[in-house]
């Protein structure tokens, strides 16, 4: 299979970076993202996991996929797959809108931009993410834009995945 790519962007920001998806090492991943894009939703910045920047949708596939290339230290680059109950992010610490609440579930998409992340959280311990991509182009300028929205805020800001 040739090698797949994505663009992920700030909009407001105008900033994008390019990743490669990981086939060989995420294939239901990768597959189960490609098939669903374009996607796109409110960007949150991490409180917890530290650089990372993600957006949450509603489940996009028929099955989830299966935990792949595991991480819970991602690197900068790495793009992680988490699917999570609406209980487990269903408190106000998280600051999410109603969408995330008890009985729901949802998909987060993460760019994870800097170094020294750690995948622990307070309320329900380890969250193991799949890193099905890796940018492979654009890195510095997405993280410098990064630091920015957790500087400034995140409101009124969107983050895109796309086909290339």
């Amino acid at each position: 299979m040739a090698d797949r790519h994505i663009e992920v962007s700030l909009a407001e920001r105008g900033v994008h970076c390019t990743a490669k998806l990981l086939d060989e090492r995420a294939p239901h991943t990768c597959a189960t993202v490609w098939e669903a894009l374009p996607l796109s939703g409110d960007v949150y910045h991490a409180k917890y996991a530290r650089n990372e920047i993600y957006s949450l949708f509603p489940p996009f596939a028929d099955r989830e996929p299966p935990l792949e290339n595991p991480t819970v230290t991602p690197i900068p680059g790495d793009l992680c797959y988490f699917s999570f109950a609406g209980a487990e992010l269903g408190t106000k610490a998280y600051g999410y809108d109603a969408d995330v609440r008890p009985g729901t579930s949802v998909v987060d998409l993460a760019l994870f931009y800097e170094r020294n992340n750690l995948l622990l959280n307070g309320d329900v311990g380890w969250v193991p993410g799949t890193v099905w991509g890796q940018v492979v182009e654009g890195l510095d300028a997405m993280a410098e834009a990064c630091n920015d929205l957790w500087r400034t805020g995140a409101a009124g800001e969107t983050l895109s995945f796309r086909r290339v």
